[in-house]
């Protein structure tokens, strides 16, 4: 399995983008002793369109066009659920159990993501209500991502 991070807009060279990597190079390593094997950032450019949903719908094509056939996705949504760092681990675990090819977290622009990929995603996932900036929103992923690795390969780094 593939874990591949699909985000509107790019994240600026920077102490943000450094943390980000860390984690990303964290899991790629960790992960291929349990089945994973590449960790990746795919960024699409924002849409410069004048209206909100022409920019989200754009930004919805190019995002579509990042996920292989069989995936498990996940769009990052406000409104989504808010799990457990180990109920995370187990999904990622029964998708690349059940040989899912990859495993794509949907990251939307400053508008989010089209509904339509929302309602498409296997899950629906929230890091609370709260709005986070993008360059966290990424560092906090990866380093879930990680975190699941470390809980799905028994490695001490999660102790919860």
């Amino acid at each position: 399995m593939r874990l591949v991070v699909a985000a509107v807009g790019r994240l600026k060279r920077g102490p943000e983008r450094d943390l980000a990597e860390r984690y990303c190079e964290r899991a790629a390593k960790s992960g291929r002793a349990i089945g994973v094997r590449a960790v990746t950032v795919s960024e699409i450019e924002e849409s410069r369109a004048r209206r909100a949903t022409d920019r989200v719908a754009e930004e919805a094509a190019a995002l579509k066009a990042l996920i292989p056939a069989g995936a498990a996705v996940v769009a990052l949504d406000e409104g989504g659920e808010s799990l457990a760092s180990d109920a995370l681990a187990q999904r990622i675990g029964r998708w690349r159990d059940q040989g899912r090819p990859a495993l794509v977290v949907l990251i939307g622009g400053p508008d989010g993501l089209a509904p339509d990929l929302v309602a498409a995603a296997d899950l629906r996932l929230a890091f609370g209500r709260v709005t986070w900036p993008h360059q966290l929103v990424r560092i906090m992923l990866f380093e879930q991502l990680y975190r699941a690795i470390a809980i799905l390969s028994g490695h001490p780094y999660h102790r919860a």
